[in-house]
């Protein structure tokens, strides 16, 4: 059942002349900051939120386990605090930012596929007390990691 409705879906996207296969760029959102290996931070005071881009997990495919960080351990900006797996591939995660780790989001555990679905939302990986803000200022908005992606699917 579900093959016949893609094949509708599919004829009816080729009927309005919409791409079904190639979404175009993925969603990225204003009020986030970037880093160049594809993860966003959400700053709020000296705190941050912490995923993976929905151009990320786009690349990644079908994500099946999250490996994440002990709560109270210590990230660096740039560098791995942990991994995602997915159908085709492992990936390290790393820090936007420097700081200690103050809470997981422990849905992962379960429902790692929230990376793909809510990247921005549900899909949170962990959330990190800041301790240099001004290290923010090296990440990009989201204009800059548009461009960035564009100029990186090109190559």
């Amino acid at each position: 059942m579900v093959m016949a409705s893609r094949f509708w879906a599919i004829k009816a996207a080729s009927y309005l002349k919409i791409s079904t296969f190639n979404r175009g760029f993925a969603s990225v959102l204003k009020d986030l900051k970037y880093a160049d290996s594809h993860e966003w931070a959400k700053i709020e005071g000296n705190s941050a939120t912490i995923g993976i881009t929905d151009h990320a997990q786009d690349h990644l495919g079908d994500v099946v386990y999250v490996e994440l960080p002990e709560i109270g351990s210590a990230v660096t900006q740039g560098n791995g605090f942990g991994a995602v797996e997915s159908v085709k591939a492992t990936s390290d995660i790393n820090s936007p930012v420097s700081g200690k780790v103050v809470q997981v989001n422990e849905e992962l555990n379960s429902s790692p596929g929230l990376v793909n679905g809510s990247p921005y939302e549900k899909g949170w990986i962990i959330k990190v007390e800041m301790s240099n803000t001004d290290e923010v200022k090296s990440l990009m908005d989201c204009d800059q990691y548009s461009k960035f992606c564009e100029e990186e699917d090109d190559h």
